[in-house]
């Protein structure tokens, strides 16, 4: 299966409409805590549905995970735990920020580190500036991260002029002080997501050579990392439910429907993990520059939180020049993806 830029742009396209929409089903859980739908959602997202797709598209499974370097194994859960603090704090940044401006700012920084550590790392990055394709390729991942920068302008000026009154009105925990340091953090910790997948390369050659079809390579590797990042969010979340006393939530809920707030938590749940379901087959689909994947990634998913942002006028009362510019810096977002899927397409017709 040869590399087709394009058509990894499509799937990491679906990837982030997903992920910029994982979070809309939680507003509809009922007299739940923060913590409880959180952990019941993060349950279905990193436990049950990437063993699910595994043991459906991964051959031998078992034998795969079983026989894949330690080292391997070890730094992808280890690095998932550190994602995991990341997707935890990440939560919180949309608590206090909204999507438009929570998604901003924390995958502003989440496709800074993720995107160019990984082939600063590989010592690849220097040969890529010599290189055509490389070039732009590079000159996508640039202008990726202008749009995120004019997106985080947009939400500061939004900050700037509407009252506590209006802000509060459509997100009742606003704070903007507060969730700028959370997601800060939440970005720079998220994108050690990109380095676990690195990492867990050769657990995706072990699967290949089970028989797993290569669009799915990564889906095991998905099972160690998600491991990882479940323990961090369950202890955190577990403290939250003792000191908050909310584990009630679980199985009274005052007066909600616990089914439906069952139901709601696991479509975010599974909603977002078809993200990064798309995500592993977008990257297997650009060829030599899949690095540039998590840019795409990042970028699609700031298009499609600030869309939804605007469906639930989230940016109501704002004035028009900040409205002009979020949609500007969704024009450049979108343009950038084009810009980074041309470059892989420059690299496959020099093989």
């Amino acid at each position: 299966m040869g590399p087709n830029p394009f058509l990894g742009v499509v799937l990491h396209a679906i990837g982030g409409f997903a992920a910029g929409s994982f979070y809309i089903p939680f507003k509809k859980v009922q007299k739940w805590a923060w913590e409880s739908y959180w952990l019941v959602g993060g349950f279905f997202a990193w436990i049950v549905a990437p063993w699910v797709v595994c043991i459906l598209v991964c051959p031998n499974l078992i034998y795969v995970l079983t026989h894949s370097p330690v080292k391997s194994l070890i730094l992808a859960f280890g690095f998932g735990v550190l994602w995991g603090i990341g997707g935890l704090t990440f939560g919180l940044s949309m608590r206090y920020l909204g999507l438009s401006l929570g998604y901003a700012i924390a995958l502003g920084f989440c496709a800074a580190f993720g995107t160019l550590i990984p082939p600063i790392f590989d010592g690849t990055l220097a040969g890529m500036v010599f290189k055509q394709s490389g070039q732009v390729a590079l000159l996508g991942v640039l202008v990726c991260l202008t749009g995120i920068a004019v997106c985080g302008k947009a939400g500061v000026w939004k900050e700037r002029e509407l009252s506590a009154d209006q802000k509060s009105a459509v997100i009742s925990e606003f704070n903007f002080r507060k969730g700028l340091w959370i997601a800060i953090f939440a970005g720079i910790m998220s994108a050690c997501m990109a380095y676990g997948i690195k990492a867990g390369e050769p657990i995706a050659k072990v699967a290949l050579q089970n028989g797993t079809n290569p669009l799915w390579q990564v889906s095991p590797v998905y099972i160690v990392i998600f491991a990882g990042g479940f323990l961090t969010n369950f202890i955190w979340c577990a403290i939250l439910n003792c000191r908050n006393r909310t584990a009630i939530n679980y199985i009274q809920g005052a007066g909600a429907s616990q089914l439906a707030n069952y139901v709601f938590c696991a479509l975010a749940g599974i909603t977002w993990y078809c993200q990064f379901m798309f995500y592993g087959m977008g990257t297997t689909r650009l060829g030599d520059y899949k690095f540039s994947s998590w840019t795409i990634h990042m970028a699609f998913i700031i298009v499609f939180s600030n869309l939804w942002a605007l469906a639930f006028r989230e940016w109501k009362g704002s004035s028009r020049r900040t409205h002009r510019a979020i949609l500007l810096g969704i024009a450049v977002l979108t343009a950038s993806t084009i810009v980074v899927g041309l470059g892989s397409y420059l690299q496959t017709l020099k093989r």
